[in-house]
């Protein structure tokens, strides 16, 4: 299963085999042994690899085209399915999005929005600790000077 997804991820960024290679400092003869199947990378090279594409390290190892089909998703990225907008304009957040980002019944949500790029939706205390942050690092900038 790793062959295959080195394999495609490779060609996905269109690296040649010595440039995986090089990148993550291995011959490229272990790079063709690990798509090929012949060999299998040790942990150090499965976090370089998974660094290198941008994935998730489980996602490298383990993730099958029979059970997704658009592939490996980059780190940190998630497609949840569609919403229907209600006739007031309320939209159901899908379990799955609500569990990995902790939204619970009574949460705020902050509805962001640019024309260009589309709508955010952030947990109000998020956006709020975020400020905060950016007013303390402008206190600390001023009190330098």
């Amino acid at each position: 299963m790793i062959n295959m997804n080195l394999k495609k991820m490779r060609k996905f960024h269109r690296y040649t085999q010595e440039e995986v290679a090089e990148k993550i400092g291995v011959s490229r003869q272990a790079v063709a042994k690990w798509e090929s199947g012949e060999t299998v990378p040790d942990i150090n090279n499965c976090k370089a690899l998974a660094e290198l594409y941008g994935v998730a390290l489980d996602d490298l190892v383990n993730d099958s085209n029979d059970t997704e089909e658009i592939g490996i998703k980059p780190k940190g990225k998630h497609m949840f399915g569609i919403v229907k907008v209600g006739e007031r304009g309320q939209i159901v957040i899908p379990k799955k999005a609500r569990e990995i980002f902790n939204i619970c019944p009574g949460d705020g949500l902050l509805v962001l929005g640019d024309e260009a790029q589309g709508i955010a939706i952030v947990k109000n205390e998020s956006f709020l600790q975020f400020a905060e942050d950016i007013f303390k690092a402008q206190e600390y900038t001023e009190d330098e000077e």
